[in-house]
C-alpha cells in the first residue's frame, strides 16, 4: 500500500483532486502524490518550454503520475473501498468509453449491467458525501479531548481517558525523548493518551503571553520532530493551542 503523507490527509477535497497544495510558509507548490516541491517565482524548463511553478507542478503530475485520477484509483482497496472490477470500470468510464464499449471490454454482453454499475457508483458517491457530513458534525460535537488539563484534578469534568499519574507521565516522556526532555522527539506513538502527554510537554516550548505566526510555530516544532505539521495540527485539535481562522496567528490556550 502506498505511504500517504500527513500533508495528503490534511489537504482539502479540491487539493486532492488537483494533486498538489501551496504552502504559504515556504512559498512552494507541493505534490501530494510524491512530495516534490516547486518554488513559487522560479521558472522551470521542460522539453524546451518554460513554466511558472503553478503550471509546472501540473506538468510534473502528468509526466510522473499520469493523472491524479489514476494515482488515486491505484491506491489500496483499504483506502478506496473499491474492488478490482470496480476500478476497471471506473478507468474505462474515465477514458470516455460508452456503456456498450465497456460491456464489450469486460465481455459482459449487456449494457444494462454497465448501467447498473454506473447507478451503484453514484449511490456510493452520495453515501460518501453523507458520511463526510456526519463525521464533520461529530467532530464539531465532541468535547475537547484534553478538557481535564485546565481544571482542578478533582473536577468531575476530567476526561479519564487522558488522566495519568506523574509516574506514567514520566515514563511516556522518557520513551518519547530518550536523549533529553528538551531534545528531539524520537517517537510519536499512536495511542492518544501518550500523545496528549507528549503534546502537554511540547507546548511548554511556547510563551503563553505571546502570539506566534505559523512560520514561528513551525520553526519551534521543526526542532523537535520532522513531521512538525502533524504536531502543529494536533496541538490545535487537542486544545493546547488556538489560532485565527486564516492561520495568521497562534497562541497558547490558558
Amino acid at each position: 500500500m502506498k505511504d500517504m503523507s500527513e500533508l495528503f490527509w490534511q489537504a482539502s477535497l479540491e487539493e486532492i483532486k488537483q494533486g498538489f497544495v501551496f504552502d504559504n510558509n515556504t512559498g512552494e507548490y507541493i505534490c501530494l502524490l510524491c512530495g516534490k516541491a516547486f518554488t513559487d517565482g522560479l521558472i522551470y524548463s521542460q522539453d524546451n518550454q518554460l513554466y511558472e511553478a503553478r503550471k509546472y507542478i501540473e506538468v510534473h503530475i502528468l509526466r510522473q503520475h499520469g493523472s491524479t485520477f489514476h494515482y488515486l484509483l491505484d491506491l489500496d482497496k483499504k483506502l478506496t473501498g473499491l474492488t478490482d472490477h470496480q476500478k476497471t470500470i471506473l478507468e474505462l468510464f474515465y477514458d470516455g468509453h460508452s456503456d456498450n464499449e465497456v460491456a464489450k471490454a469486460l465481455d459482459t454482453g449487456s449494457t444494462s449491467t454497465i448501467r447498473n454499475h454506473r447507478f451503484s457508483l453514484r449511490e456510493k458517491q452520495k453515501q460518501a458525501k453523507i458520511f463526510l457530513a456526519i463525521m464533520e458534525l461529530l467532530g464539531a460535537r465532541v468535547p475537547k479531548k484534553n478538557a481535564f488539563i485546565n481544571v482542578p484534578r478533582n473536577s468531575k469534568n476530567i476526561d479519564d481517558r487522558f488522566a495519568i499519574t506523574e509516574q506514567e507521565n514520566e515514563k511516556i516522556l522518557a520513551a518519547a525523548f530518550p536523549q533529553e526532555l528538551h531534545g528531539q522527539l524520537a517517537t510519536y506513538p499512536l495511542k492518544e493518551k501518550k500523545r496528549v502527554a507528549i503534546l502537554r510537554h511540547i507546548v511548554k516550548n511556547f510563551d503563553s503571553a505571546k502570539a506566534y505566526t505559523e512560520k514561528e510555530v513551525n520553526a519551534i516544532l521543526k526542532e523537535l520532530y520532522e513531521d512538525y505539521v502533524l504536531l502543529r495540527r494536533q496541538l490545535i485539535e487537542y486544545g493546547f493551542m488556538d489560532r485565527t481562522q486564516d492561520g495568521s496567528s497562534y497562541w497558547i490556550k490558558l
